[in-house]
C-alpha cells in the first residue's frame, strides 16, 4: 500500500491554492445557478471567488435554511444539480432532512480516511454504522469500495450474531460508533470467541482516550472522522494522531458562531465548510460544531490544513428570565458598535432569579449606550462588563450558562 491516497494529500500549499482558485469560481457558478441560492448567491461574482478568504464575504447557508427550502421543493430544496432520480440513493436525517447519496467512486470522499487508517486490499470491514434511511452506512461502505475492502453490511444491534458472523467471516476491521465495537469485543470474550479486528474507524460520538487505549491494548488500531450527512467526510485523523487533516474535497473555516466572520488563527469557532463536490454544492454550510486550526503540518507527511476535532456545539442558544439569547443576536449586538471587538453573555442565578451579564471587550466605550443596545438586541436588561481587549476567551462561546441544574 502506498503512503498517500493520492497527490493532492501532499500538494504545496501553492499548489493548493492554485487548485481552489481554479476550483472554486466553478463551484460557486454551479451553486448560483441553482434554485436553493436564489437570494443568496444572485449577486455574487464567481470568478471573484478564488479562496477561503474571498469566501468570508458570501452569507453562511444554516441546516434550518435548508430544512425550510425543503419544506417547500421537496425533497433537496433546490441545492442539488440533478434531480432525485439521479442520485444512487436518498437518505432521510432526523427533521427530517433529506440528503442525496452517489455510487460514484468515493463520492462521500471516505476512502481517504479508510486509507489513512490502513484498510485496503485482503480487509472485511465490519460495518456497524446504521443502513436504515440516515447515510453513515453507505458512506463507510463506499469508502470502504474506494480502497479495495470487503464489507460485512451489519448494521446495528443483534450483538451475538455480530460476533459470530466476525468470527466465521474474518473480520479484519470495524467500522461503527466508538462505543460499538467495546460491546461487540465484550460480548465475544463472554462466548469464548477471538476476532480478528486489527483496525477501527469510527465516528458519530466521543473516542475517549481511555477507550482508545482499551483498544490499542487489544491489538487494534482506531483512528476516528469527522464527517456529516450533508457533506461527509470534512476530515479524519492519521496515524500521526495529531489533529485532523482536513480532507481535499472541501475548504473549512472556523468563524465566530452566529456569524460568517473567521477567527483569529487559533481560536475556537464554528466550522462552516464548502464541499467541491458538483452534485451537491453546499456553500459555506455551518455544520453547529466547534473546532480550532491547528497550526503547522501533520508528521505523516499530509499538507493540507488541521483542525482539533470536535470541540463542542455552536448553538449555544439559551434562554435566560424566560427568553432566548442565540449567538446571532450577540453578533448583531457587537456590530452596532464600531469600538466593540467581542461580546460574551453569562448566564448566572442568584437565589431563584436568573441574572445576565454581557462582557463587552472594547477599548473604552459608553457603559450607558451599550445597556440601551443589550435591551434593543437581547431584548433583556443585564448588567454591563467592559474588558480590555484580548482579555476574553478564546473558546469560541458567546454564551456561557453557569447555572447550576443539580
Amino acid at each position: 500500500m502506498t503512503q498517500h491516497f493520492d497527490a493532492l494529500e501532499t500538494r504545496s500549499a501553492d499548489e493548493r491554492a492554485a487548485d481552489i482558485a481554479a476550483a472554486l469560481p466553478r463551484q460557486i457558478a454551479l451553486a448560483r445557478g441553482l434554485p436553493g441560492y436564489a437570494g443568496l448567491l444572485s449577486e455574487v461574482d464567481a470568478d471573484a471567488v478564488t479562496s477561503a478568504e474571498a469566501l468570508a464575504a458570501l452569507p453562511v447557508l444554516r441546516k434550518s435554511e435548508l430544512n425550510r427550502a425543503q419544506c417547500q421543493s421537496a425533497p433537496f430544496g433546490g441545492f442539488t444539480s440533478k434531480p432525485a432520480s439521479g442520485f444512487g440513493h436518498i437518505f432521510q436525517s432526523p427533521g427530517p432532512i433529506y440528503e442525496p447519496g452517489g455510487t460514484d467512486h468515493d463520492w462521500w470522499r471516505m476512502g481517504r480516511f479508510l486509507h489513512a487508517a490502513g484498510i485496503g486490499k485482503g480487509d472485511i470491514v465490519q460495518n456497524c454504522f446504521g443502513y436504515h434511511l440516515t447515510p453513515a452506512g453507505m458512506i463507510f461502505e463506499n469508502g470502504a469500495r474506494a480502497v479495495g475492502a470487503a464489507v460485512l453490511p451489519a448494521g446495528t444491534g443483534q450483538t451475538e450474531l455480530q460476533v459470530t458472523a466476525a468470527r466465521d467471516i474474518g473480520c479484519t476491521a470495524y467500522a461503527g460508533t466508538p462505543d460499538y465495537l467495546k460491546i461487540i469485543l465484550d460480548k465475544a470474550e463472554d462466548m469464548g470467541v477471538r476476532l480478528a479486528f486489527a483496525k477501527a474507524v469510527v465516528g458519530g460520538g466521543a473516542l475517549f482516550p481511555s477507550l482508545r487505549q482499551e483498544y490499542a491494548d487489544r491489538g487494534i488500531t482506531c483512528l476516528q472522522s469527522y464527517a456529516t450527512a450533508d457533506l461527509g467526510n470534512i476530515a479524519y485523523e492519521t496515524a500521526a494522531m495529531e489533529g485532523m487533516v482536513v480532507d481535499e474535497g472541501v475548504i473549512v473555516e472556523i468563524v465566530t458562531p452566529g456569524t460568517g466572520t473567521p477567527v483569529a488563527p487559533g481560536e475556537v469557532g464554528e466550522v462552516v465548510v464548502t464541499t467541491l463536490n458538483p452534485d451537491y454544492p453546499l456553500i459555506r454550510f455551518a455544520t453547529g460544531d466547534l473546532s480550532a486550526v491547528l497550526p503547522g503540518a501533520s508528521p505523516c507527511g499530509r499538507t493540507n490544513m488541521r483542525i482539533k476535532g470536535w470541540m463542542g456545539r455552536a448553538d449555544q442558544t439559551t434562554k435566560i428570565k424566560g427568553m432566548f439569547v442565540r449567538p446571532e443576536q450577540v453578533a448583531a449586538l457587537v456590530d452596532k458598535h464600531a469600538e466593540i471587538v467581542k461580546a460574551r453573555v453569562i448566564a448566572g442565578r442568584e437565589g431563584e432569579m436568573d441574572t445576565m451579564t454581557v462582557q463587552i471587550e472594547a477599548a473604552g466605550g459608553d457603559d450607558a449606550a451599550y445597556a440601551k443596545s443589550v435591551v434593543e438586541v437581547l431584548k433583556l436588561k443585564g448588567a454591563i462588563e467592559v474588558v480590555s481587549p484580548g482579555s476574553l476567551p478564546k473558546d469560541g462561546l458567546v454564551i456561557e450558562d453557569q447555572r447550576s441544574y443539580d
